[in-house]
Protein backbone atom coordinates (compact mmCIF):
# COMPACT_ATOMS: atom_id res chain seq x y z
CA UNK A 1 0.00 0.00 0.00
CA UNK A 2 1.21 3.30 -0.91
CA UNK A 3 -0.24 6.63 0.75
CA UNK A 4 -0.44 10.24 0.09
CA UNK A 5 -1.99 13.11 1.93
CA UNK A 6 -3.45 16.21 -0.02
CA UNK A 7 -3.74 18.78 2.39
CA UNK A 8 -5.48 22.59 0.76
CA UNK A 9 -4.24 24.75 3.51
CA UNK A 10 -6.71 26.81 4.88
CA UNK A 11 -9.17 25.62 2.72
CA UNK A 12 -12.48 24.95 4.95
CA UNK A 13 -14.58 28.19 6.17
CA UNK A 14 -17.81 28.97 7.26
CA UNK A 15 -21.11 29.79 5.28
CA UNK A 16 -21.21 33.14 3.40
CA UNK A 17 -23.74 35.54 2.42
CA UNK A 18 -22.18 36.17 -1.18
CA UNK A 19 -22.17 32.35 -1.75
CA UNK A 20 -25.70 31.63 -0.52
CA UNK A 21 -24.63 30.77 2.99
CA UNK A 22 -22.45 27.87 1.76
CA UNK A 23 -19.19 27.71 2.93
CA UNK A 24 -16.33 27.81 0.00
CA UNK A 25 -15.83 24.02 -0.19
CA UNK A 26 -19.58 23.92 -0.42
CA UNK A 27 -19.63 26.28 -3.44
CA UNK A 28 -16.84 25.43 -5.52
CA UNK A 29 -17.75 22.35 -7.81
CA UNK A 30 -15.68 19.55 -6.66
CA UNK A 31 -16.61 16.41 -8.04
CA UNK A 32 -13.28 14.34 -7.24
CA UNK A 33 -13.44 15.27 -4.26
CA UNK A 34 -16.91 14.44 -3.72
CA UNK A 35 -16.11 11.08 -5.69
CA UNK A 36 -13.34 10.11 -3.17
CA UNK A 37 -15.90 11.12 -0.14
CA UNK A 38 -18.62 9.19 -1.64
CA UNK A 39 -16.22 6.13 -2.42
CA UNK A 40 -14.46 6.50 0.73
CA UNK A 41 -14.85 7.06 4.44
CA UNK A 42 -15.27 10.64 6.43
CA UNK A 43 -14.92 12.45 9.67
CA UNK A 44 -14.02 15.48 11.37
CA UNK A 45 -10.35 16.17 12.83
CA UNK A 46 -9.81 18.59 15.78
CA UNK A 47 -6.25 19.63 14.55
CA UNK A 48 -5.23 22.52 17.59
CA UNK A 49 -4.74 21.24 20.99
CA UNK A 50 -6.15 23.45 23.84
CA UNK A 51 -3.48 25.82 24.17
CA UNK A 52 -2.32 26.56 20.98
CA UNK A 53 -2.86 29.51 18.55
CA UNK A 54 -4.21 27.71 15.10
CA UNK A 55 -1.52 28.66 13.05
CA UNK A 56 -0.44 25.85 10.45
CA UNK A 57 2.30 24.86 11.89
CA UNK A 58 0.53 23.80 14.73
CA UNK A 59 -2.77 22.19 12.49
CA UNK A 60 0.69 20.58 10.06
CA UNK A 61 2.34 18.87 12.82
CA UNK A 62 -0.88 17.61 14.57
CA UNK A 63 -2.36 16.65 10.99
CA UNK A 64 1.30 14.28 10.69
CA UNK A 65 0.40 12.87 13.90
CA UNK A 66 3.16 14.67 16.82
CA UNK A 67 2.41 15.74 19.89
CA UNK A 68 2.63 19.17 19.93
CA UNK A 69 3.01 19.92 23.54
CA UNK A 70 6.32 17.92 22.96
CA UNK A 71 7.89 19.35 19.40
CA UNK A 72 6.62 22.47 19.37
CA UNK A 73 9.32 25.52 18.74
CA UNK A 74 7.76 27.94 16.63
CA UNK A 75 7.46 28.31 12.74
CA UNK A 76 11.19 29.88 12.56
CA UNK A 77 13.02 27.44 13.11
CA UNK A 78 10.88 25.10 11.50
CA UNK A 79 11.52 27.54 8.81
CA UNK A 80 15.20 27.43 8.95
CA UNK A 81 15.39 23.82 8.43
CA UNK A 82 14.29 24.35 5.15
CA UNK A 83 15.94 27.27 4.39
CA UNK A 84 19.47 25.26 5.39
CA UNK A 85 20.07 27.93 8.49
CA UNK A 86 21.11 25.41 11.29
CA UNK A 87 19.62 27.22 14.74
CA UNK A 88 22.49 26.76 17.06
CA UNK A 89 22.45 26.49 21.03
CA UNK A 90 21.41 29.32 22.31
CA UNK A 91 20.19 31.22 19.25
CA UNK A 92 16.54 31.36 18.67
CA UNK A 93 14.98 31.56 15.06
CA UNK A 94 11.37 33.63 14.30
CA UNK A 95 9.24 34.13 11.41
CA UNK A 96 9.89 37.35 9.81
CA UNK A 97 7.33 38.80 8.06
CA UNK A 98 8.15 41.80 5.43
CA UNK A 99 4.74 43.10 5.81
CA UNK A 100 2.79 46.75 4.56
CA UNK A 101 2.19 49.64 6.96
CA UNK A 102 -0.17 52.32 6.10
CA UNK A 103 0.41 55.04 8.62
CA UNK A 104 -0.51 53.50 12.51
CA UNK A 105 -2.27 50.25 10.63
CA UNK A 106 -0.95 46.98 9.79
CA UNK A 107 -2.40 47.37 6.19
CA UNK A 108 -1.56 43.68 4.88
CA UNK A 109 0.82 40.69 6.00
CA UNK A 110 2.13 40.14 2.92
CA UNK A 111 3.46 43.12 1.22
CA UNK A 112 1.12 42.83 -1.10
CA UNK A 113 1.93 39.21 -1.98
CA UNK A 114 5.98 40.89 -2.85
CA UNK A 115 8.07 38.93 -5.39
CA UNK A 116 10.76 37.03 -3.75
CA UNK A 117 13.42 38.84 -5.95
CA UNK A 118 12.25 41.87 -4.45
CA UNK A 119 11.74 40.33 -0.81
CA UNK A 120 15.39 39.32 -0.72
CA UNK A 121 16.84 42.18 -1.56
CA UNK A 122 15.04 44.17 0.87
CA UNK A 123 16.29 41.45 3.44
CA UNK A 124 19.86 41.64 2.51
CA UNK A 125 19.73 45.09 3.00
CA UNK A 126 18.47 44.90 6.65
CA UNK A 127 20.79 42.39 7.83
CA UNK A 128 23.81 44.88 5.87
CA UNK A 129 21.65 47.73 8.21
CA UNK A 130 20.63 46.36 11.42
CA UNK A 131 22.34 42.92 10.97
CA UNK A 132 25.19 42.67 14.38
CA UNK A 133 26.24 40.15 16.69
CA UNK A 134 22.75 39.26 17.96
CA UNK A 135 20.26 39.87 15.02
CA UNK A 136 20.64 38.32 11.48
CA UNK A 137 18.13 38.33 8.78
CA UNK A 138 18.24 35.23 6.12
CA UNK A 139 15.53 35.65 3.36
CA UNK A 140 12.95 33.40 2.33
CA UNK A 141 9.81 33.59 -0.24
CA UNK A 142 7.90 36.06 -1.29
CA UNK A 143 7.21 38.26 2.78
CA UNK A 144 8.26 34.75 4.67
CA UNK A 145 11.37 34.86 6.02
CA UNK A 146 14.21 34.28 8.87
CA UNK A 147 14.92 36.26 11.70
CA UNK A 148 17.86 34.52 13.88
CA UNK A 149 18.25 36.29 17.29
CA UNK A 150 21.83 34.85 19.26
CA UNK A 151 20.82 34.66 23.73
CA UNK A 152 16.84 35.36 23.06
CA UNK A 153 14.52 34.49 25.53
CA UNK A 154 11.51 32.79 23.45
CA UNK A 155 8.67 32.65 26.18
CA UNK A 156 7.46 36.17 24.23
CA UNK A 157 3.78 37.28 23.23
CA UNK A 158 3.70 37.47 19.29
CA UNK A 159 0.55 37.91 17.17
CA UNK A 160 1.14 36.73 13.71
CA UNK A 161 0.37 39.60 11.46
CA UNK A 162 -2.19 37.89 9.43
CA UNK A 163 -4.33 38.18 12.34
CA UNK A 164 -4.25 42.23 12.65
CA UNK A 165 -4.84 43.34 8.69
CA UNK A 166 -6.10 46.71 9.03
CA UNK A 167 -5.48 47.18 12.56
CA UNK A 168 -3.48 49.45 14.49
CA UNK A 169 -0.02 47.81 14.83
CA UNK A 170 1.47 49.42 17.98
CA UNK A 171 -0.76 47.49 20.36
CA UNK A 172 0.28 44.07 18.39
CA UNK A 173 4.01 44.46 19.34
CA UNK A 174 6.34 42.09 21.15
CA UNK A 175 5.51 41.58 24.25
CA UNK A 176 7.06 39.28 27.37
CA UNK A 177 5.54 36.63 28.90
CA UNK A 178 7.91 36.95 31.88
CA UNK A 179 10.17 39.20 33.43
CA UNK A 180 13.09 37.68 31.89
CA UNK A 181 11.87 37.96 28.26
CA UNK A 182 11.63 42.24 28.27
CA UNK A 183 14.66 42.60 27.22
CA UNK A 184 14.05 40.30 24.21
CA UNK A 185 11.01 42.15 23.51
CA UNK A 186 12.04 45.65 23.91
CA UNK A 187 15.02 44.69 21.46
CA UNK A 188 12.36 43.14 19.07
CA UNK A 189 10.38 45.93 19.26
CA UNK A 190 13.51 48.13 18.25
CA UNK A 191 14.22 46.50 15.30
CA UNK A 192 11.04 46.55 14.50
CA UNK A 193 10.55 50.18 14.46
CA UNK A 194 13.90 50.66 12.73
CA UNK A 195 13.27 48.87 10.08
CA UNK A 196 10.73 51.41 9.51
CA UNK A 197 12.46 54.23 9.49
CA UNK A 198 15.11 52.43 6.54
CA UNK A 199 12.48 50.70 4.44
CA UNK A 200 10.07 53.78 3.55
CA UNK A 201 12.58 54.87 1.40
CA UNK A 202 14.65 51.82 -0.14
CA UNK A 203 14.01 51.76 -3.97
CA UNK A 204 12.42 48.99 -3.86
CA UNK A 205 9.97 50.27 -2.09
CA UNK A 206 9.94 53.94 -4.12
CA UNK A 207 9.31 51.25 -7.27
CA UNK A 208 6.31 49.28 -5.58
CA UNK A 209 4.52 52.56 -4.92
CA UNK A 210 4.79 53.70 -8.01
CA UNK A 211 3.09 50.80 -9.23
CA UNK A 212 0.49 51.03 -6.86
CA UNK A 213 1.58 48.03 -4.95
CA UNK A 214 1.71 47.76 -1.44
CA UNK A 215 5.55 48.56 -0.27
CA UNK A 216 7.07 46.60 2.47
CA UNK A 217 8.08 48.74 4.65
CA UNK A 218 8.49 46.78 8.21
CA UNK A 219 9.63 43.63 9.83
CA UNK A 220 7.28 41.56 11.85
CA UNK A 221 9.07 38.92 14.03
CA UNK A 222 6.80 36.23 15.16
CA UNK A 223 6.71 32.72 16.05
CA UNK A 224 10.00 32.22 18.49
CA UNK A 225 11.36 28.87 19.27
CA UNK A 226 14.77 26.83 19.67
CA UNK A 227 15.52 23.70 17.72
CA UNK A 228 12.53 21.50 17.90
CA UNK A 229 13.00 17.80 19.08
CA UNK A 230 11.24 15.45 16.35
CA UNK A 231 11.29 11.60 15.77
CA UNK A 232 11.60 10.68 11.91
CA UNK A 233 7.86 10.14 10.72
CA UNK A 234 8.95 6.50 9.46
CA UNK A 235 9.67 5.80 13.37
CA UNK A 236 5.74 6.95 14.07
CA UNK A 237 3.84 4.95 11.41
CA UNK A 238 4.66 2.06 8.80
CA UNK A 239 6.53 3.74 6.16
CA UNK A 240 9.97 3.13 5.06
CA UNK A 241 9.93 6.97 2.95
CA UNK A 242 8.38 9.23 2.42
CA UNK A 243 8.14 12.96 0.60
CA UNK A 244 6.97 16.43 1.40
CA UNK A 245 5.72 18.66 -1.56
CA UNK A 246 4.85 22.53 -0.63
CA UNK A 247 5.96 25.84 -2.23
CA UNK A 248 6.25 26.93 1.60
CA UNK A 249 9.08 27.32 3.51
CA UNK A 250 7.31 25.66 6.66
CA UNK A 251 6.11 22.80 5.16
CA UNK A 252 9.45 21.80 3.56
CA UNK A 253 11.07 22.18 7.61
CA UNK A 254 8.37 20.13 9.21
CA UNK A 255 9.33 17.49 6.42
CA UNK A 256 12.98 18.05 7.26
CA UNK A 257 12.87 17.24 10.91
CA UNK A 258 10.25 14.24 10.04
CA UNK A 259 13.30 12.78 7.72
CA UNK A 260 11.29 12.92 4.96
CA UNK A 261 12.70 13.78 0.91
CA UNK A 262 12.02 17.65 0.45
CA UNK A 263 10.81 17.73 -3.33
CA UNK A 264 10.88 21.31 -5.24
CA UNK A 265 8.58 21.87 -7.77
CA UNK A 266 9.15 25.04 -10.59
CA UNK A 267 6.79 27.40 -10.68
CA UNK A 268 5.31 26.40 -6.97
CA UNK A 269 4.75 29.95 -5.62
CA UNK A 270 2.04 29.06 -2.62
CA UNK A 271 -0.72 31.86 -4.71
CA UNK A 272 -3.46 31.08 -7.02
CA UNK A 273 -0.63 30.80 -9.97
CA UNK A 274 0.98 28.02 -8.45
CA UNK A 275 2.12 25.13 -10.67
CA UNK A 276 -0.86 22.56 -9.86
CA UNK A 277 0.33 20.03 -12.91
CA UNK A 278 3.99 20.02 -11.49
CA UNK A 279 2.64 19.36 -8.12
CA UNK A 280 0.82 16.26 -9.51
CA UNK A 281 3.11 15.17 -11.35
CA UNK A 282 5.77 15.17 -8.72
CA UNK A 283 3.42 14.01 -6.27
CA UNK A 284 2.92 10.38 -9.02
CA UNK A 285 6.88 10.72 -9.50
CA UNK A 286 7.72 10.37 -6.23
CA UNK A 287 4.78 7.86 -4.78
CA UNK A 288 6.03 5.35 -7.29
CA UNK A 289 9.64 5.20 -5.38
CA UNK A 290 8.99 6.29 -2.08
CA UNK A 291 5.68 5.18 0.34
CA UNK A 292 4.21 7.96 1.61
CA UNK A 293 3.87 11.68 0.14
CA UNK A 294 2.69 15.16 1.73
CA UNK A 295 1.36 17.14 -0.88
CA UNK A 296 0.82 20.45 0.16
CA UNK A 297 -1.37 23.51 -1.55
CA UNK A 298 -1.27 26.94 -0.30
CA UNK A 299 -3.49 29.28 -2.35
CA UNK A 300 -7.04 28.58 -0.48
CA UNK A 301 -5.42 29.41 2.68
CA UNK A 302 -3.58 32.78 1.20
CA UNK A 303 -7.10 33.73 -0.94
CA UNK A 304 -8.47 33.36 2.80
CA UNK A 305 -6.32 35.66 3.97
CA UNK A 306 -7.47 38.41 1.38
CA UNK A 307 -11.65 37.55 2.35
CA UNK A 308 -11.76 36.73 -1.16
CA UNK A 309 -14.47 34.01 -1.43
CA UNK A 310 -14.73 34.16 -4.97
CA UNK A 311 -10.33 33.55 -5.12
CA UNK A 312 -10.82 30.86 -2.82
CA UNK A 313 -13.67 29.15 -4.54
CA UNK A 314 -11.34 28.95 -7.97
CA UNK A 315 -8.26 27.97 -5.62
CA UNK A 316 -10.59 24.76 -4.51
CA UNK A 317 -12.01 23.87 -7.71
CA UNK A 318 -7.95 24.22 -9.15
CA UNK A 319 -7.19 21.69 -6.51
CA UNK A 320 -9.93 19.20 -7.31
CA UNK A 321 -9.59 19.06 -10.91
CA UNK A 322 -5.42 19.76 -11.43
CA UNK A 323 -4.68 17.92 -8.41
CA UNK A 324 -7.04 15.17 -7.20
CA UNK A 325 -8.18 14.23 -10.59
CA UNK A 326 -4.75 13.34 -12.03
CA UNK A 327 -3.74 11.56 -9.22
CA UNK A 328 -7.13 9.64 -8.69
CA UNK A 329 -7.40 8.51 -12.47
CA UNK A 330 -3.05 7.79 -12.36
CA UNK A 331 -3.24 5.74 -9.21
CA UNK A 332 -6.26 3.48 -10.22
CA UNK A 333 -4.08 2.44 -13.16
CA UNK A 334 -1.23 0.99 -10.96
CA UNK A 335 -1.10 -2.56 -9.40
CA UNK A 336 -0.19 -1.42 -5.90
CA UNK A 337 -3.29 0.08 -4.22
CA UNK A 338 -2.95 3.37 -3.06
CA UNK A 339 -4.64 5.67 -0.10
CA UNK A 340 -5.68 8.63 -1.07
CA UNK A 341 -6.50 11.42 2.27
CA UNK A 342 -7.87 15.06 1.57
CA UNK A 343 -8.37 18.12 4.41
CA UNK A 344 -7.64 20.96 5.31
CA UNK A 345 -5.03 22.15 8.29
CA UNK A 346 -7.17 24.08 9.66
CA UNK A 347 -10.30 26.88 8.07
CA UNK A 348 -9.15 30.34 7.05
CA UNK A 349 -12.61 31.88 6.90
CA UNK A 350 -12.79 34.59 4.26
CA UNK A 351 -14.98 37.19 6.83
CA UNK A 352 -12.47 37.32 9.23
CA UNK A 353 -9.32 36.90 7.01
CA UNK A 354 -7.49 34.74 9.41
CA UNK A 355 -7.46 31.22 10.90
CA UNK A 356 -9.59 29.50 13.80
CA UNK A 357 -9.34 26.32 15.08
CA UNK A 358 -12.78 24.23 14.37
CA UNK A 359 -12.69 21.49 13.57
CA UNK A 360 -11.76 20.66 9.77
CA UNK A 361 -13.76 17.54 7.57
CA UNK A 362 -11.47 14.63 5.93
CA UNK A 363 -11.66 11.98 3.33
CA UNK A 364 -10.07 8.57 3.41
CA UNK A 365 -9.78 6.85 0.44
CA UNK A 366 -8.51 3.65 -1.17
CA UNK A 367 -10.15 1.05 -3.63
CA UNK A 368 -10.78 -1.57 -1.22
CA UNK A 369 -12.22 0.76 1.79
CA UNK A 370 -16.12 0.13 3.34
CA UNK A 371 -17.38 3.33 2.45
CA UNK A 372 -20.10 5.47 4.42
CA UNK A 373 -22.99 6.87 3.73
CA UNK A 374 -21.41 10.59 2.65
CA UNK A 375 -22.17 11.47 0.04
CA UNK A 376 -19.93 15.00 -0.78
CA UNK A 377 -16.88 16.53 0.76
CA UNK A 378 -17.76 19.42 2.91
CA UNK A 379 -17.59 20.77 6.57
CA UNK A 380 -20.84 19.92 7.37
CA UNK A 381 -21.40 16.54 5.22
CA UNK A 382 -17.96 15.39 7.18
CA UNK A 383 -19.80 15.19 10.28
CA UNK A 384 -21.96 12.20 9.77
CA UNK A 385 -18.85 10.46 8.42
CA UNK A 386 -17.94 6.98 10.19
CA UNK A 387 -14.80 8.49 11.48
CA UNK A 388 -16.63 10.89 13.83
CA UNK A 389 -14.37 13.59 15.60
CA UNK A 390 -10.35 12.92 15.93
CA UNK A 391 -7.62 14.16 17.42
CA UNK A 392 -4.11 14.35 17.49
CA UNK A 393 -2.46 10.96 15.86
CA UNK A 394 -5.84 9.61 15.57
CA UNK A 395 -6.05 10.61 11.81
CA UNK A 396 -2.68 9.52 10.96
CA UNK A 397 -3.31 6.25 12.16
CA UNK A 398 -6.53 5.93 10.83
CA UNK A 399 -4.93 6.35 7.56
CA UNK A 400 -2.59 3.76 7.68
CA UNK A 401 -5.20 1.30 9.59
CA UNK A 402 -7.50 2.29 6.65
CA UNK A 403 -5.45 -0.46 4.26
CA UNK A 404 -5.21 -3.44 6.41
Amino acid sequence: MKYIIILGDGMADEPITSLENKTTIQAAATPYMDLLARKGRNGLLDTVPEGFAPGSEIANLSVMGYHIPSVYEGRGVLEAASMGVDILPGEMGMRCNLVCMEGDLLKNHSAGHISTSEATELIRFLNNELGDDIFSFYPGVSYRHLLKMKGGDKYLHCTPPHDIPEQPFRPHLVQPGNDEARGTAEALNRLILASQEILSDHPVNKKRIAEGKSPANSIWPWSPGFRPKMKPFNEMFPIKTGSVISAVDLIRGIGVYAGLEVIMVEGATGLYDTNYEGKAQAALKALKEKDFVYLHIEASDEAGHEGDAALKVRTIENLDTRIVKTIYEETTQWDEPVTIAILPDHPTPCAIRTHTRAPIPFLIYHRDIKPDSVEVYDEFAAREGSYGLLHGDQFMKAVFESGK
